[in-house]
């Protein structure tokens, strides 16, 4: 169980998925150190008035643990919630992707289980490429697995870390991470290009009328039919702190709804969340997207039911109208 006399350290608290699990941890009455670049706490807007606890820069966060762990005589946090990671698909920089997404949660990772520190971390479903493996979150598959970018390399090399880390005896007391397919959802206006589809539809159909999508470069598949499996950034920290609290005891998870949906429904259904008139235009994809372009993506879900969790997950519809209200009024 979590010792709620102690807080619980939530990493990139200033992003999208950190945000919205520090928002969720006051819900809940945790206290909570946050931690990210120090300035995005004061620069994103969308965060205004979420208490963020005792905020701590990132650069700095190894050397606070260590020294509030040495003046406590015991570790200073509960449990570890780690979403901070550069999550931009199209970085090519290997070296700064290793060091942030793959050394950073070593550290993070290390600590907890020298500590006895529940841990829970995002992996990506970019680990799975174009899915030649499926997308089944079988943890034999990890080594095999051929991440399109050097993203979800990063992710897949420390999922493979991990495991090979708990082989040798050496992991927290209970730790999972998860494999994050399309999230959406309120908090992400910052992510600029990365952001979800259904922010950038609500912005060009707020500006434009019109949105614009990309065309299918496949046999096959229809303009706008390329599917992703898109999950509400709500259901997203419901899995998290189920993991957390329940906890689950150790595993790699895919965290999706299970059910693929096409970019047209996505779209349309930011329409009509709008009031507004469907308008839509096919654009090509830019050539330099092509060969890391996914056109399915769909999450197996079944090993995250059968470890007990069982709430079901918010239909796209509904997602969609539930955060265009939100846009509609944080924006007009």
């Amino acid at each position: 169980m979590i010792d709620r006399s102690l807080p619980l350290l939530i990493t990139g608290a200033a992003g999208f998925i950190g945000a919205r699990a520090v928002e969720t941890a006051r819900k809940k009455g945790y206290s909570v150190v946050s931690v990210d670049h120090a300035p995005y706490f004061h620069e994103r807007t969308e965060h205004r008035g979420l208490d963020f606890g005792e905020i701590v820069d990132l650069d700095s966060l190894e050397a606070w643990l260590t020294e509030r762990t040495q003046r406590l005589g015991r570790a200073p946090v509960s449990g570890v919630i780690h979403m901070g990671a550069c999550t931009d698909t199209t970085e090519l920089d290997v070296a700064y992707l290793t060091r942030v997404n793959l050394e950073y949660t070593k550290m993070l990772w290390n600590f907890c289980a020298d500590r006895a520190i529940p841990f829970v971390y995002a992996s990506s479903a970019a680990t799975y490429g174009e899915g030649e493996l499926g997308y089944t979150d079988d943890e034999s598959l990890t080594p095999r697995l051929k991440p399109l970018n050097p993203y979800g390399e990063s992710k897949r090399a420390f999922d493979e870390w991990a495991l090979n880390e708990e082989k040798k005896g050496h992991a927290p007391p209970a730790w999972s991470g998860f494999k994050f397919f399309n999230v959406y959802g309120f908090g992400e206006t910052h992510k600029g290009k990365m952001a979800s589809v259904i922010r950038h539809a609500f912005q060009q159909i707020r500006e434009k009328g019109q949105v614009k999508l990309f065309q299918s470069h496949k046999p096959g598949i229809a303009h706008g039919e390329q599917k992703r499996d898109f999950v509400y950034v709500g259901d997203v920290v419901k899995v998290l702190f189920f993991a957390l609290e329940a906890p689950l005891p150790r595993g790699i998870y895919n965290l999706g709804t299970g059910h693929a949906r096409t970019f047209l429904d996505l779209v349309r259904a930011t329409f009509k969340a709008m009031d507004r008139p469907e308008n839509i235009e096919f654009i090509p994809t830019p050539v330099e997207l092509r060969e890391r372009y996914q056109y399915f993506t769909q999450a197996e879900m079944k090993k995250l039911g059968a470890a007990g969790y069982a709430v079901p997950f918010t239909e796209l519809e509904d997602g969609v109208a539930e955060y265009v209200k939100q846009l509609i009024r944080t924006y007009n």
